[in-house]
């Protein structure tokens, strides 16, 4: 079976017992496009769906709801990680901010053929960077990530999980970590997450063993500003 980044599963004894968390992850190991594409059909390998389902059932907390892209290998992580959490019968809710175009993308024709050039990375590198056409800057696509999580977090103790994709995932976590470079080695795992909860006026968040808080009031200004 595939593995999860290895401080994923001794991050669970550093979240806070009693407030409500989010994982906010990539979806598991899919099959492996041709000329290193990957497009939206490509499914969860029968490992993915093995590491996903393993992966649901070391959460130790309750299950508060299951978000996902619409892409069917993100309902699939969803409804595995459910179904190894003791949940099958939890329905998973679509959410196109989830996928591209979603909270950071507004004109995937623009952006597309730009990131097919540059590669994820190099992507979004520049995309911390600099405007680009199509895109939302970072604070601003984050902005509207950090709402939505928070507009469906769970009650004490528990956890809802949102699954999504990598760029999504890369270009909120190292936006709220200060980053304008990245490299490979800094690129999301299948399976990997970011933990992220609220408290106060500030948003947390541990991301491979590394904790980190920001204001929070600065992007709900900016999203309920952006509509």
């Amino acid at each position: 079976m595939g593995a999860l980044h290895p401080a994923l599963l001794p991050s669970l004894d550093l979240l806070p017992p009693t407030t409500p968390v989010t994982l906010l992850t990539r979806h598991s190991l899919r099959e492996l496009g041709s000329n290193g594409v990957a497009n939206y059909e490509l499914p969860l390998t029968a490992e993915g769906v093995a590491l996903a389902e393993w992966w649901g059932g070391q959460l130790r907390r309750e299950l508060a709801g299951l978000h996902a892209s619409p892409v069917q290998r993100c309902v699939d992580t969803a409804r595995a990680m459910a179904l190894g959490a003791g949940r099958a019968d939890m329905a998973v809710q679509q959410a196109g901010i989830l996928m591209e175009p979603g909270c950071f993308v507004s004109n995937m024709h623009r952006v597309g053929p730009l990131f097919l050039e540059l590669g994820p990375v190099q992507f979004a590198n520049m995309h911390f960077r600099q405007t680009l056409e199509g895109l939302l800057d970072p604070q601003a696509g984050t902005a509207r990530l950090l709402r939505h999580l928070l507009a469906h977090q769970g009650g004490e103790g528990s956890l809802t999980i949102q699954v999504t994709h990598d760029t999504i995932l890369a270009a909120f976590i190292y936006h709220l970590m200060g980053h304008t470079s990245i490299d490979d080695t800094d690129w999301p795992w299948m399976m990997e997450g970011a933990w992220v909860w609220f408290e106060g006026d500030k948003v947390h968040w541990l991301w491979r063993g590394l904790a980190g808080q920001r204001e929070l009031q600065p992007y709900l200004a900016e999203a309920l500003g952006a509509g």
